[in-house]
């Protein structure tokens, strides 16, 4: 399926969410997470309501984080829908009419909550309507599909999530809504990639006419590509974890920690460290934990930027090889370009990393190497996929394959394909 609005919208989506995921670091940096103490509501007015005289200090940060949120929800349900094609109308008739009914028996049951029915009530009225013009391409693939659903029921339990961690006040639910996050935003930049005209094309696979790439990238590259991404990923699960603590820096010196290689952490170290401390955002003590949770930072950084630079240097290597048709250079010749803007996003990544320390982490420093693992990720496991073949095009390329071979042997496939193939 070749719907270039689908796709630009799925470049929106990714693009939206990634403002969301700024917006989200910023809260983190500035420690106004509880800016805003209840939920879904906002100080007891549907956040769409909440009035603009109010946005101050904090509560902008966390309450434009919210608004944000549901702006992405919105646009991942509607690619979704899209998704599905035609096929989605019914389901979009009857939703929009249960929301209706919804918005209207809120209005008799809780007359105080007058704005809840409206939302309701206008959403039910957009999607039944769109129900009976939108959309009119026919359904995308199976594997798709079911892409589209994933990240709609992700989106809303990354709401959950965020919704949950200021209820219950519980840190921990935080580094589960920062990883989501981080996942969600991979995988609306995968239906971005998987919705474009060339990813498309790439499927499709060679004929019998066309000569089959017999190797895209370096031999173990792959592998290492895969390890690398993984490492990523590692490493903002730690980076998230360290920032839901609350506890500010638990080394504030760089490249050296507390002056050695390795610091200390025994309890009497400790606290003489929480005693000469002088930041005046930390909310609590560090302890030994996070310590040693930050020199794993560190380390982990450190085995990235080795993955990533092996990762630059194989491919650069492998640029003299023209094996495989136009297609399959193509994809190498993209594999490389990426592969390399990779190592400069995950080098600036380190250098934003000692920033944050020498700033005492400044909160517009942390959102940035925040983001710019954000890209890593994605960038990374776009990589990855893009070094495989894609079902398709290796089904393809091995009926291809079977078919030269037996034109070689006398078989079916007429001469001018075998010539085709050979030449």
């Amino acid at each position: 399926m070749n719907n270039p609005r689908l796709h630009r919208f799925a470049v929106l989506t990714a693009a939206v969410t990634f403002l969301l995921l700024a917006a989200g670091g910023m809260v983190t940096s500035r420690g106004v997470g509880m800016a805003v103490p209840d939920w879904p509501n906002t100080y007891g007015y549907n956040m769409f309501f909440f009035p603009w005289s109010q946005w101050v200090g904090g509560v902008f940060y966390e309450h434009t984080h919210r608004l944000i949120a549901s702006g992405v929800g919105m646009l991942t349900g509607i690619l979704a829908l899209w998704l599905y094609g035609t096929a989605a109308r019914p389901f979009m008739r009857w939703t929009g009419m249960a929301l209706c009914i919804l918005g209207i028996l809120n209005e008799i049951v809780f007359p105080g909550r007058w704005a809840d029915g409206v939302v309701a009530g206008a959403a039910g009225l957009i999607l039944f309507g769109a129900g009976f013009v939108w959309p009119r391409c026919e359904p995308a693939g199976k594997r798709l599909r079911r892409l589209g659903l994933i990240a709609f029921f992700a989106v809303v339990l990354q709401g959950v999530l965020g919704g949950l961690r200021v209820v219950l006040f519980k840190d921990q639910l935080g580094i589960f809504h920062a990883t989501l996050a981080q996942l969600f935003f991979v995988l609306v930049c995968a239906l971005a990639l998987f919705t474009s005209r060339w990813w498309q094309e790439r499927s499709a696979g060679p004929d019998a006419r066309q000569r089959v790439p017999t190797r895209r990238v370096p031999a173990g590259f792959s592998g290492l590509l895969v390890a690398t991404t993984v490492l990523v990923l590692l490493q903002l699960i730690i980076g998230a974890t360290m920032r839901h603590q609350h506890a500010g820096l638990a080394i504030p010196d760089f490249p050296l920690a507390y002056g050695k290689l390795w610091p200390a952490a025994d309890a009497e170290s400790v606290a003489r460290y929480n005693e000469r401390r002088i930041e005046v955002t930390a909310a609590n003590p560090i302890t030994a934990f996070q310590i040693e949770l930050q020199m794993a930072h560190r380390i982990v950084a450190a085995l990235i930027l080795a993955g990533a630079g092996v990762c630059a240097w194989r491919v650069r290597s492998a640029r003299s090889s023209r094996s495989g048709d136009e297609r399959g250079g193509d994809a190498q010749r993209r594999i490389t370009v990426l592969v390399w803007c990779w190592l400069g996003l995950i080098l600036a990544q380190a250098g934003l990393g000692a920033a944050t320390v020498l700033t005492n982490k400044a909160a517009d420093v942390a959102t940035a190497h925040t983001l710019l693992g954000a890209l890593s990720l994605a960038l990374g496991t776009m990589l990855c996929i893009l070094s495989f073949p894609s079902p398709e095009f290796a089904r393809r390329a091995s009926a291809s394959t079977e078919a030269a071979a037996d034109a070689r042997a006398g078989g079916p496939l007429d001469a001018r394909a075998a010539a085709a193939y050979e030449s």
